[in-house]
């Protein structure tokens, strides 16, 4: 079961069982039987309370692995959720997984504008939604959402649309601290969480179904999980954090509410 998860594949583990004086070895079947083993520690660790601290911020992404669906093989989406806590503390929230070309299962996860995109102007226009976020201050950022949304508006109308759309979303880091808009904004940390997960599917190929899925990639989220507890730094420091409470004492507390929301929204 660890080395499953590790991302061993079948025939090394069989060529350890070999090793070990069993000749028999171990069959796909088997690694499926033991490893099945995983799904009511991955389920308790989905449906566990979150009201143990608050989570000013929460993030949502998405990475995608081949697997059987009757005869067929299809894209399947690993829907991630991570938060940071009151305190700075990274943890991993759940994980769900769905058909990618499911439109009611992506619209309860993310807009993506880049998808009403040609393939040959994505980067030009991933260049120019990234100047949203390299703004000063919060006019600044709300003005720049305003100039993209007119640029593309004569080749792009839909996806103009669908940012214009978006802005409350769009621009919701700016109603909190300034030291966190990176951090809030930033990818790198679900780029990490991402390919670690890939690392591990990428062993397997293509997986026997969605229960397959969910066991590899819940049991691979769980020691993400793990591993940020006891990490010796935290994702934001909590002097840090503390400036959010600071905002709620200023008088700004409705915007920072509203913020949440279109975080949690986006």
């Amino acid at each position: 079961m660890e080395a499953y998860v590790h991302g061993v594949s079948t025939r090394k583990v069989d060529d350890l069982v070999a090793a070990r004086g069993i000749d028999a070895g171990i069959s796909k079947s088997e690694v499926s039987r033991i490893c099945s083993e995983l799904d009511a520690v991955v389920a308790k660790f989905r449906d566990r309370s979150l009201r143990h601290i608050a989570f000013p911020y929460v993030f949502l992404d998405a990475t995608y692995v081949k697997a059987h669906d009757g005869a067929s093989v299809v894209s399947k989406a690993i829907i991630i959720a991570t938060g940071v806590t009151k305190s700075g503390d990274g943890e991993v929230l759940g994980l769900a997984v769905g058909d990618s070309e499911d439109g009611a299962f992506w619209t309860a996860f993310v807009r993506n504008v880049l998808a009403r995109i040609p393939k040959g102007s994505t980067e030009m226009v991933l260049a120019a939604i990234r100047t949203i976020f390299a703004q000063p201050d919060a006019a600044a950022v709300a003005e720049q959402v305003d100039e993209i949304v007119d640029g593309l508006e004569p080749r792009f109308p839909v996806a103009a649309a669908m940012l214009a759309e978006a802005k409350a979303d769009v621009t919701a880091f700016t109603s909190f601290p300034v030291s966190h808009w990176k951090k809030i904004w930033s990818t790198n940390p679900l780029e990490r969480v991402n390919t670690e997960i890939k690392r591990r599917t990428d062993v397997v190929g293509i997986f026997s179904n969605e229960a397959a899925v969910l066991r590899l990639a819940g049991a691979v989220l769980l020691e993400i999980h793990d591993e940020w507890a006891i990490a010796e730094r935290r994702y934001l420091s909590e002097g840090s954090m503390a400036r959010l409470d600071q905002g709620r004492d200023d008088g700004s507390t409705k915007e920072v509410e509203r913020a949440k929301t279109g975080l949690l929204a986006s």
